[in-house]
């Protein structure tokens, strides 16, 4: 029995796959905010038959707090984790800021990966073939990282850019993370699921909203579908430290998206990010 952390884990993508998990008989830890979805599944995991498999962690992945909040809660309640798949994620039309004053798809999109990833690696390197597998978007729309204004207390902020933004600065995440931790086990796999049908455009105001649903039902695969080749991926992950995916096509590791400069620039800017919020709440 495998053991798998599942950020966004009640909906979409995540939901899918943390099912897909617990049907086949693997323990699955689903994190996200929502009571109501994550009660609808527990409840689902139970007619599985894996009601005693399955846990939803309720948790604001918008704040540091709640981020190493998950980390402390996992490492205290696991010996162990096969996987962790960050999925969540959360489209703002509007600016909106977190807590912590930070604008929330950095936050929730980026941030958490990078608190939960990074805290998570000794439980990880304890599993037979671990993988930290990461729901992106490389390969896919351009976007820049706003470097003097990550916040866009500045740059007039638009849904868009904030969520390229965040994808760009999740490929710098994955190219960096193997070189923080050079002796881990754990690979590191970022992936592009391209078009799928979920819950994405809900926070889009019409008709954004209803010309992207309607997309989505012409054009978008199923979630049963999606998940196929990222169980693949899961289950076996390549060999090399860290691989870029959009579908079934391996991406080359070249350019500015995974400029290890950038990486490293994004990893001390991160750093200063998260000192200023733990010395605000002191």
């Amino acid at each position: 029995m495998r053991t798998y952390l599942i950020t966004g884990g009640t909906d979409g993508m995540g939901r899918g796959l943390g099912l897909h998990f617990l049907e086949r008989g693997d323990r699955v830890i689903a994190v996200a905010s929502g009571e109501a979805k994550g009660r609808a599944f527990t409840e689902a995991a139970a007619r599985l038959g894996a009601a005693d498999r399955a846990r939803f962690l309720r948790a604001d992945l918008s704040t540091v707090a709640g981020m190493h909040a998950v980390t402390a809660e996992i490492e205290s309640s696991v010996d162990s984790l096969d996987g962790v798949v960050f999925a969540t994620q959360r489209f703002q039309q509007r600016r909106v800021l977190t807590a912590d004053g930070l604008e929330y798809t950095f936050a929730l999109s980026y941030l958490s990966r990078f608190v939960i990833g990074h805290g998570l690696v000794p439980l990880l390197d304890r599993a037979e073939a671990p993988v930290v597998f990461n729901l992106g978007a490389p390969g896919g729309f351009p976007g820049r990282i706003f470097w003097d204004d990550i916040s866009f207390e500045r740059e007039p902020y638009k849904g868009m850019k904030a969520a390229t933004q965040a994808s760009r600065s999740i490929d710098l995440l994955a190219v960096d993370f193997p070189r923080r931790h050079p002796d881990t086990r754990a690979k590191y796999v970022v992936y592009n699921p391209m078009f799928v049908k979920t819950g994405m455009a809900d926070p889009l105001p019409q008709p954004k909203r209803a010309f992207t649903n309607a997309m989505a039902a012409l054009f978008a695969q199923r979630v049963a579908k999606a998940i196929v080749p990222m169980a693949a991926l899961i289950d076996g992950p390549p060999a090399a430290p860290v691989t870029a995916w959009r579908r079934t096509t391996p991406l080359p590791l070249t350019g500015k998206d995974f400029d290890p400069d950038a990486a490293d620039r994004l990893h001390r800017l991160t750093e200063a990010i998260l000192e200023r919020v733990e010395a605000a709440r002191d």
